[in-house]
């Protein structure tokens, strides 16, 4: 089992050694990669929404035509029970 000090240790000697050298417009490269992504993002979302509000009112038509919640018509009619 690893003891805190030990993990403690190796982070230092990790963090004590020279860091690699970062190449020139890392940072321009990764916002704009970034902005990319919340535009890619953005645009999914509103297109969920309208796919799921399109859904709705689609359903909202249906229902109002086939009207589910009514029993269906008898296949047969009633006898007729005159004077």
């Amino acid at each position: 089992m690893v003891r805190h000090g030990d993990k403690e240790a190796a982070v230092r000697r990790l963090l004590d050694t020279p860091h690699p050298p970062v190449p020139p417009g890392l940072g321009a490269r990764a916002a704009a990669l970034g902005g990319r992504v919340r535009r890619r993002r953005r645009t999914a979302r509103r297109a969920g929404a309208a796919l799921a509000g399109l859904a709705a009112l689609c359903f909202a038509v249906w229902a109002a035509e086939a009207r589910p919640w009514e029993p269906p018509p008898a296949a047969t009619t009633p006898p007729f029970a005159g004077p």
